[in-house]
């Protein structure tokens, strides 16, 4: 079994001890598991059988290198957000053809360097962003490569944070806006568009959105390919959701079967951005008790050395994350209000957990933080970033060291 599997004894990833890892390398500590994550890269890859498709890594979920490179030997290219992650991207080793940059507030910056990187596309989220790649591009001499994101109003039904389809959201061109603006490529030189793209949200659970992104996405496709644009591909986005609390979501062949029916009819390969959904349950933060005190009449309080600092998500979006034990300790079970030691009131990691009984000293995993979680720490206390483990064949090593204070200071004078 591979993952985070319970012996007799201690919880276990790819059967190396927790408890072991903690020891050595102190806590809060991330722990991932190599194996999941090559296998649910496989599964999303099998899942498209064998219509042409191309998986683009989302590296905002998780851009750790040692994480990256594993995929990257699984033959993933990349979708970036900032011009940091293309760099990122081409340190690991990534072509520039094999990213594709997102990401609703591009700098001029950012775009000059993505024009002269001639990366896979630039995927564009306005009728201005559009003009000022087409300047930078004209100015230099090149044809850039654009993708326009297209906002097709569809409600992802997940946390309204991590919506991003629906028109009050700042993400792409309306889709009554996008016809007018495809219709424009005849007459822009220094522009080639080679692609429609659609990402209508993060964590999505149910197949709907994303059936009704797929017909929408494949319907403005047909509409630009019969002005005779000739498109490469179309980018289908990413947004599968994990099941973070045991309920269903839909699978992988589900995801890629309602793409490849919709968007067989354009005969043009796939383009999807997968991140949470390759990496979240990949990944546990292993955190230890440092306190228990008094919360109710029935339940308590137990603080840990982890908290929002670390992981975000609980703070951010009031999101869930299973916690359990390392050990576990037998008979019954009480309530406890898993709280960090960052101070703020809103530094609640679990509420209201039905688990063994906690002591000081023990150790607790926080489960399928594989994804935006690492990503998302932050200095806040002035605590330092997390250490970070790849437990792979068997043994394990640090892939991110833990930060020290110098390395907090070092910017500083």
């Amino acid at each position: 079994m591979i993952g985070f599997t319970r012996t007799s004894e201690e919880l276990a990833c790819d059967g190396v001890s927790l408890s072991a890892i903690a020891a050595a390398e102190g806590t809060p500590v991330y722990v991932y598991s190599a194996a999941t994550i090559v296998q649910r890269y496989r599964d999303l890859d099998a899942a498209f059988g064998d219509y042409p498709h191309a998986i683009h890594y989302a590296f905002k979920a998780n851009s750790t290198r040692a994480l990256v490179a594993l995929l990257k030997a699984q033959g993933s290219a990349v979708d970036a957000v900032s011009m940091w992650e293309v760099e990122v991207a081409r340190k690991a080793g990534f072509a520039p053809r094999q990213i594709v940059f997102d990401g609703v507030g591009k700098s001029d910056a950012e775009l000059e360097s993505a024009v002269a990187l001639d990366l896979k596309a630039i995927n564009v989220e306005s009728a201005g962003e559009l003009a000022r790649v087409e300047a930078i591009a004209a100015r230099t001499g090149a044809a850039a490569r654009v993708a326009i994101r297209v906002n097709p109003d569809i409600d992802a039904k997940s946390h309204p944070h991590i919506s991003t389809g629906l028109k009050i959201n700042k993400f792409g061109v309306p889709m009554e806006d996008t016809r007018a603006l495809v219709a424009t490529f005849k007459d822009r030189r220094a522009l080639k568009l080679v692609a429609l793209h659609m990402h209508v949200g993060s964590q999505i659970t149910s197949m709907e959105p994303i059936r009704n992104a797929a017909l929408r996405l494949a319907e403005l496709t047909r509409s630009a390919q019969d002005t005779g644009l000739a498109l490469e591909y179309v980018d289908a986005g990413g947004g599968l959701g994990i099941s973070y609390d045991g309920g269903a979501v839909p699978s992988f062949r589900e995801y890629a079967t309602a793409f490849v029916d919709a968007l067989r009819a354009t005969s043009l390969p796939i383009v999807v951005e997968p991140g949470r959904s390759i990496v979240g349950p990949a990944g546990a933060l292993i955190a230890r008790v440092v306190d228990v005190k008094p919360r109710t009449a029935t339940s308590e309080f137990a603080v840990i050395d982890a908290g929002m600092s670390e992981l975000m998500r609980p703070a951010l979006y009031d999101a869930f994350h299973a916690i359990e034990p390392v050990c576990a300790r037998v008979g019954g079970v009480k309530q406890y209000e898993l709280v960090g030691p960052v101070c703020e009131s809103g530094d609640v990691v679990g509420r209201d957990r039905m688990l063994t009984p906690l002591e000081v000293g023990d150790l607790v995993a926080i489960r399928d933080a594989g994804a935006y979680g690492s990503v998302m720490a932050s200095n806040y206390n002035r605590r330092p970033l997390p250490a970070e483990v790849l437990v792979d064949n068997g043994s394990w090593r640090v892939i991110r060291r833990r930060q020290t204070l110098n390395d907090l200071l070092a910017l500083e004078s």
